[in-house]
């Protein structure tokens, strides 16, 4: 894998924070920090698959409820 070497800016107490948590998992700050963004990403992508889907329930006349139900009917049927 190649790597993009990135500057990055943290307020100090999040940097000594995200050292001691590195250091107590035997990893390297860059390691921790690329898990961190990894997560952030793929939550970020869920809240967007979320909205997403409450959209297209709100144009449909569907609460969250009904989604639900709608979902647990259909894999009973399959």
């Amino acid at each position: 894998m190649s790597a993009t070497k990135v500057s990055l800016s943290l307020p100090e107490r999040l940097a000594r924070q995200a050292e001691r948590v590195a250091k107590r998992e035997g990893r390297t700050r860059s390691e921790l920090l690329r898990e961190a963004l990894k997560l952030y990403l793929a939550e970020s992508k869920w809240r967007e698959l979320r909205q997403y889907g409450a959209a297209q329930a709100g144009k449909l006349g569907l609460a969250e409820d009904d989604v639900e139900r709608l979902i647990r009917e259909y894999r009973a049927g399959n």
